[in-house]
């Protein structure tokens, strides 16, 4: 067994993403997915254990995705570096690359640089009407206008386009959103502004209304979208953990198939330690392990007629697997389908902004158009009437509105963040502050399931060490890494039977390691040693459940464990309701009935049994051990061990929706005394886009503050 520097590197149980893309020279590239790789070390192991193989030419591993390229030389597969990285301690598992999103973040970059050219435009354009408002002569200020237009409408033409592209697609639908105000208001002070500078009769223009306008509304959208930026689907991360290629036995010997063209009734080879790919029967005896679907990492024996599910793994001994299912019909397709069909609720979530725009719109035009019709009535100068209607749609544009939601968000994420906890979704905060109810699974959430062992001496311990490290069970790793300071026994004659232990010769006499009423059993000559493994709490378990309920919040777990285990670790930690015998699809089946009875769930979990309740629950999160496919289906990630970081998530979230709430007061306020200055007439374009500037600076301001 190999030792690292990190628990991630002793007991890794990574998703594998494999792609057999043909590159030059014939050689294919092979992506592995190791998502709780966690520093240097795991970097380090990885990739060693990679170069000493004659079939890797290259092997890079990228921490930030968690997950490793390997260029394999022409005429090898992946079942070489699948199998050292099995032997020193870094299990791996293929995937389906091309089910993955590509990870770059193209609106992003764009959002930044349509910002970064109207606030280069906006200051320029400003420094240039310094001359303008200082009292520029006839001439000299004409050709300051000139420049200003030059300047601004190449900025305007990049740099809104956001704007108009959503106020144009949402006109064409016969409805109204916030963009269409905003870009009227946009093209009106440009169009006016153009105006003034051909007739060259007005003493101003209102170029940098227009710039100011648009700038700060795209760095209201480009917080929006950092907020949103690391989401990915989790639908399409289940998808991913589908194997690309299965042995298939035929008259003639074994082929090396597409899982795709596997029909039912073939029959397919799986050694020790592989995932299944489809759904099947078992054709022989074996273990499984259904950590990953389940959440309980007790194995299963089989006997032949046992049912498999993909995304299984054999411990063991090698089965022979009948199919029953084609890939596209198996366990993880259909696991897949309910989390996507959660994840279309979670989106359709309307936040506070959402809800104030509705309103917003049709109110804007309103005034606007009852300002213009009024004064071209009283004055009839419908130049003024435009001035008049502009300061109103620019005054009132919702930059204040805007930014009031994305600020907080962005403050309040980034202290998460130096708190340990990594939220993705733009409306997580929100929905975290509702929270009434907090369901938690189990095992590898509550728990960590370290070993807690008994004193042994140094003879049952390096005899208990030499018998464990043959063996893939999930208990026998376990006491493998307990035991790693102990130097192995010198064993002979070492087998594993599924479902009664590992057997072996010490001495001449017989030992064995093997299951006992209370848990594993160390068999010596001479006694009998019970070797209990106890799932340990995790960090915090006890004192957040205190915690979250004396902020009033009704606190539940669920599991697929026995009732009788269930109990026990709730009645330690001071969980009053429990929810045992739970299957995957059973878990958001559980959300939506607790969602029915009007409660507003928290799920937090950690395995693919729960990747449908998270994404179905009203918020989620999940530990940073937590597979692939679960962490991108929470809300947010918890990076530190410690679960008192939820209590932390759930109070600042409270905190950030009161800032919420006072920022939209402030825009409300500032509305409500600027409007009629605007309608009044006593604000011009510019004045309105300073007073507009100043006050999403003052909601900026608030939403930062400590």
């Amino acid at each position: 067994m190999t030792l690292a520097a990190c628990p991630g590197c002793v007991a890794v149980a990574p998703s594998v993403d494999a792609a057999a893309n043909k590159a030059s020279g014939g050689a294919a590239a092979l992506h592995l997915a190791l998502p709780q790789i966690r520093c240097a070390a795991c970097i380090a192991g990885v990739e060693g254990v990679l170069a000493k193989l004659p079939s890797v030419q290259s092997a890079r591993v990228n921490l930030g995705a968690k997950r490793v390229r390997i260029v394999l030389a022409h005429g090898y597969d992946a079942d070489g570096a699948l199998k050292a990285l099995n032997d020193a301690g870094f299990e791996a598992h293929e995937l389906d690359a091309t089910a993955l999103r590509p990870m770059g973040d193209d609106t992003g970059r764009r959002l930044l640089a349509r910002a970064a050219v109207a606030g280069f435009a906006m200051m320029n354009v400003m420094a240039v009407s310094v001359a303008v408002w200082s009292g520029a002569g006839d001439i000299t200020r004409v050709m300051f206008h000139w420049v200003s237009a030059a300047i601004a409408l190449p900025a305007l033409a990049f740099s809104a386009v956001p704007f108009f592209a959503s106020a144009a697609v949402a006109l064409r639908a016969g409805r109204m959103n916030m963009d269409v105000p905003i870009a009227l208001a946009i093209l009106l002070a440009a169009a006016t502004s153009l105006y003034e500078t051909f007739a060259a009769t007005g003493a101003h223009t209102w170029f940098d209304a227009a710039l100011s306008l648009t700038f700060f509304l795209l760095v209201g959208r480009y917080l929006e979208h950092r907020a949103r930026a690391t989401a990915r689907s989790a639908a399409a991360e289940l998808t991913a953990l589908e194997l690309p290629r299965a042995t298939r036995l035929t008259p003639v010997g074994r082929e090396t198939v597409d899982v795709a063209t596997l029909m039912p009734e073939d029959r397919i080879a799986l050694a020790v330690g592989a995932r299944a790919p489809v759904d099947g029967i078992a054709l022989g005896a074996a273990m499984v392990d259904r950590s990953a679907l389940t959440g309980e990492a007790e194995p299963i024996v089989l006997t032949a007629g046992d049912p498999v599910c993909a995304g299984e793994v054999i411990l063991g001994s090698p089965l022979t697997l009948r199919v029953v299912r084609r890939a596209e019909d198996s366990t993880l397709r259909r696991l897949a389908a309910l989390v996507e069909v959660a994840e279309t609720g979670k989106h359709r979530y309307s936040g506070i902004a959402d809800r104030a725009a509705r309103l917003y719109a049709p109110v804007v035009h309103g005034l606007a158009a009852v300002a213009f019709v009024v004064w071209w009535g009283l004055t009839g100068d419908l130049h003024h009437a435009i001035a008049v209607a502009t300061a109103t749609l620019i005054i009132t544009c919702p930059c204040a509105l805007a930014l009031a939601i994305p600020a907080v968000t962005a403050a309040m994420t980034g202290r998460l963040f130096r708190d340990g906890v990594l939220l993705k979704s733009p409306t997580a905060l929100e929905r975290l502050a509702e929270i009434d109810t907090v369901l938690f699974d189990k095992t590898g959430t509550l728990t960590e399931g370290v070993a807690r062992l008994p004193e042994l001496d140094a003879t049952a311990a390096s005899v208990a060490l030499g018998l464990a490290r043959v063996s893939d069970h999930p208990a026998s790793r376990a006491l493998a890494a307990a035991l790693h300071n102990h130097r192995p026994a010198d064993l002979s004659e070492l087998h594993e039977v599924p479902g009664e232990g590992v057997f072996g010769l010490w001495n001449g006499a017989q030992v064995w390691l093997g299951r006992g009423q209370d848990g594993p059993e160390l068999h010596l000559p001479d006694r009998c040693i019970p070797l209990p493994l106890l799932e340990t709490p995790r960090p915090g378990a006890a004192e957040v459940v205190q915690a979250l309920r004396g902020r009033g919040l009704t606190v539940a777990m669920v599991t697929g464990d026995t009732d009788a285990r269930a109990a026990a670790l709730a009645a330690t930690l001071g969980i009053d309701r429990v929810h045992a015998g739970v299957r995957p699809e059973d878990k958001a089946d559980l959300v939506r009935q607790m969602a029915d009875r009007g409660k507003l769930v928290l799920m937090v979990g950690d395995g693919l049994n729960d990747t449908a309740a998270l994404a179905g629950a009203h918020a989620s999160l999940a530990p940073a051990t937590a597979l692939d496919a679960a962490r991108v289906a929470s809300d947010g990630v918890m990076l530190g061990g410690d679960l008192l970081a939820i209590d932390e998530t759930l109070r600042l979230a409270r905190r950030a929706r009161s800032r919420i709430r006072q920022n939209l007061a402030l825009a409300a306020a500032y509305n409500a005394v600027a409007i009629p200055v605007a309608v009044m007439g006593y604000a011009t374009p510019l004045m309105a886009a300073v007073v507009m500037s100043t006050s999403s600076i003052l909601v900026v301001l608030n939403a930062v503050r400590r």
